[in-house]
Formats: structure tokens, C-alpha cells, sequence
């Protein structure tokens, strides 16, 4: 994509793959949802309290802690990180700045905020969320490589539901697809502030094209939130957010009711225990077409297959593996895996 003529690049890697848990380790504080009443509580501030919780306790390898998505395993290397660097002297945040570009299509690329680095474990004991320094998790990274690769196949409108502080597979649709809309949502108004900062530099970058691309707080379980946008989306898509009981159901209602009748849903997620196949089977009960698929993308299988052949303590399957589930509100006539 375009780059500014008085831009200067520092490659980085886009993660070190196989971090242990320790004073290093990047903690997740992005995927959230809402509560009943569309207040403050979320899943990023449960998952916060928890890490806080443990990590206090000193249980950095307990069930737990990994439970809430630890970053052990960072990446499946789809995307290269350069740091963004401009001689515009009135810039005071370059610094933070960053290009995700994809290894497989080098051609599309998104500005995200982040910190270049991890977060430390006493910055998740003292504050329970940290705007602007962002972890792009696997199942993230592999719903965005996946949009990429199908791009062609996107249409109309498209909405991120639990996009966190990023919205990365959000963003890279309205950089790479033919598509008038894209909404970028989550339930946490921090990180709804963070992704239109993102939104506004992209734009400014030239990234979008016509593409309409807009970001709010979308709670899964508020009335006012979901009925706003009914019908509205051709394709609506979500990664990892399944992990907490209290909200899988409303989020099988919040994908029914945004979906077009001709529309698709587009969930990866890994195992993680039973919370996958617990979602499948709400879906399955609120009349939902519903198919699994565990070999979608030829490079993210090779990756998984390499990472569980040489036996990496920091890859479990279970919980960073993602699935990619499709749901639609009736039989499709082709297919978003092919």
C-alpha cells in the first residue's frame, strides 16, 4: 500500500514465537464483551482481574492463568512488524506507530499503535488496561491472514464483533476488500478510543480507498447496541471469544440477529476445553447452519503441524490452534473455505 515519501522503516519481527511466562510475558487485555446492563463490567476487566489475581499468587503456569490466554505462543509469523517512523516534527506519538504487512500478500498492509515489545507482568499488577501498547493474538493474526487470502469473496457490508485494541482481521478487510462498510467493534470503550485512532491514520495513509470504515462499542448482550445494527451485515466475523460461559449465548444472538439472511459468519477459535463446541451447539439451537472446519489455510496448517511435530512447550493446540467455524442462516452454495 502507499507509503509516505519521508518515512523511514526499522524492521522488527512480528514476535518472538515460544515465550515463557515470566516477567516477559505479554498479557492479553483486548477481546471484551458487555454485561446486561451495558455498564462497565467486561471481558477484558474479568480477564484482567484474573491475571492480576494469579499473577499476585505467583501461579504463572497454573490451568488458569493459560485459561485466559497467556501468550506462550505469540505468532504464526503471517505478518512481518516495521515501525513507522515520520519527519513530521509535529508527531509526538511515531514512536507507537507500526506496520503489520502480510508475509503472503505483501501488497496490504495496516497502521497499528503498539509498544514494539511485551508488556511486563507489573504493568497487568497495577493497571487493568494499558491504551496503546497492543498484542496481536494467534487467532487475530489467523483471521486476518484468512480474510486476505479470501478476500475476493467479501461483499457489501462486513462487521468485527470483539475486535479488541486492534481489530486487525477488521482492518485488513477494508484495506484489501471490495466492500462499502466495515464496522470495528468491541464492548470496551478504551479500545473502541484506540481502534479509531487506527482508523484515522489508515485513512490518512490512503489505506481504505471508498470504503466506509467506522468503529463502536458493540455490547453483545445490550439491546439498544444489537438492535441498531439488524440485518445489517453480510458477513460478521469474531476471533477467540468464546472463553467466558457467561457471554457465549449472547454472542450466538448478536451474530443472528446482525447477519443479513443471505449472510455468514466467519468464529475462529481454538478448543480451548469445551467453549468451542458449547458455542457450535448454541448456534446449532438458535437455528443456525453450523460447520467446522480444522484444515482452512494451507500455511497456518503447516505452522501448526511443525509447532505440534517438534513438540513446543509453548504451543498447546488446545488453546492456540484456531478453528475456523462458519455460521449462516441458512445452507450456503459456496463456501468461504475453498
Amino acid at each position: 500500500m502507499e507509503r509516505g515519501t519521508g518515512n523511514a522503516k526499522k524492521s522488527e519481527p512480528a514476535s518472538p514465537s515460544g515465550t515463557n511466562v515470566n516477567e516477559d510475558t505479554c498479557v492479553d487485555n483486548s477481546c471484551s464483551s458487555g454485561d446486561g446492563n451495558c455498564c462497565t463490567t467486561d471481558v477484558a476487566r474479568a480477564r484482567w482481574t484474573l491475571l492480576r489475581q494469579v499473577l499476585r499468587q505467583k501461579q504463572v503456569d497454573s490451568p488458569e492463568i493459560k485459561q485466559v490466554s497467556v501468550r506462550r505462543f505469540a505468532s504464526f509469523d503471517l505478518f512481518s512488524r516495521i515501525k513507522h517512523v515520520t519527519d513530521d516534527p509535529d508527531d509526538t506519538s511515531a514512536d507507537q506507530w507500526v506496520e503489520y504487512r502480510s508475509v503472503c500478500c505483501p501488497e496490504h498492509s495496516a497502521l497499528l499503535r503498539d509498544n514494539l515489545g511485551p508488556l511486563k507482568v507489573n504493568e497487568v499488577l497495577k493497571s487493568f488496561d494499558n491504551t496503546g501498547n497492543v498484542c496481536v493474538w494467534p487467532s487475530e493474526e489467523v483471521m486476518a491472514h484468512y480474510c486476505l487470502q479470501k478476500r475476493h469473496m467479501f461483499k457489501g457490508a462486513v462487521c468485527e464483533l470483539g475486535g479488541g485494541m486492534t481489530c486487525l482481521a477488521g482492518l485488513m478487510v477494508a484495506v484489501c476488500a471490495d466492500v462499502k462498510e466495515v464496522l470495528l467493534s468491541d464492548g470496551n470503550e478504551k479500545s473502541i478510543q484506540n481502534v479509531r485512532d487506527l482508523i484515522n491514520k489508515n485513512r490518512q495513509a490512503g489505506k481504505f480507498g471508498s470504503t466506509h470504515v467506522s468503529a463502536r462499542v458493540v455490547r453483545w448482550d445490550c439491546e439498544s447496541d444489537i438492535s441498531a445494527l439488524e440485518s445489517r451485515f453480510d458477513v460478521v466475523m469474531c476471533a477467540d471469544c468464546l472463553f467466558l460461559d457467561q457471554y457465549r449465548s449472547s454472542l450466538v444472538d448478536a451474530i443472528r440477529r446482525l447477519l443479513h439472511p443471505s449472510g455468514m459468519a466467519l468464529v475462529f477459535a481454538p478448543l480451548r476445553g469445551e467453549t468451542l463446541r458449547l458455542f457450535s451447539q448454541l448456534a446449532q439451537q438458535a437455528g443456525l447452519c453450523v460447520t467446522q472446519h480444522q484444515q482452512y489455510d494451507a500455511q497456518v496448517w503447516d505452522v501448526h503441524l511443525k509447532m505440534r511435530r517438534e513438540g513446543k512447550e509453548s504451543y498447546d493446540e488446545n488453546i492456540h490452534y484456531p478453528l475456523l467455524v462458519t455460521l449462516t442462516k441458512a445452507p450456503q452454495l459456496f463456501s468461504y473455505t475453498q
